[in-house]
């Protein structure tokens, strides 16, 4: 994918909407594209996580297994399709961790990828863009748990 495809992916997405063009070209310089088959995993459950994906073109789904005592499964939290953004967001604040969830791909699909640490970088040196950047977080984080209740409570 050629570096300008990468910075419209970027704008266009749902975390990154809206900025100023600076912004998105040095965003744009720190991500990677990557694909994937249909059934492929882009991260799994449990995995070590320290990038965000932001998908340019397929869908993931984003699943969680449970274990309820007698009652285990996987529960889908959501679907996620051109535009949204997954991953592990804890990396914004320093703080990797295992992810909580597995994000499959239910077609053919590709997605640029960022280092969460080298955003994080660009964030604490820049006040104004982490602050509307951590605001943007709490909103998806807060959509995010809002599904994955609501899938919760379905099993």
């Amino acid at each position: 994918m050629e570096r300008s495809k990468v910075e419209d992916v970027i704008e266009k997405s749902e975390f990154f909407r809206g900025l100023d063009k600076g912004h998105l070209v040095k965003i744009a310089s720190l991500c990677q594209v990557q694909t994937f088959r249909p059934g492929e995993y882009v991260f799994r459950q449990g995995d070590y996580g320290e990038h965000l994906y932001i998908i340019a073109d397929g869908h993931i789904s984003l699943e969680r297994s449970v274990d309820l005592g007698t009652r285990k499964g996987n529960a889908v939290i959501g679907v996620l399709g051109k535009g949204r953004t997954l991953g592990c967001w804890s990396t914004l604040l320093g703080e990797p961790h295992n992810l909580m969830s597995s994000a499959i791909c239910q077609r053919p699909t590709e997605v640029v990828v960022i280092k969460g640490k080298d955003l994080r970088e660009m964030m604490t040196s820049n006040s104004e863009l982490g602050f509307v950047l951590l605001q943007r977080l709490c909103f998806l984080l807060r959509d995010r748990i809002e599904g994955a209740f609501g899938a919760m409570e379905k099993i």
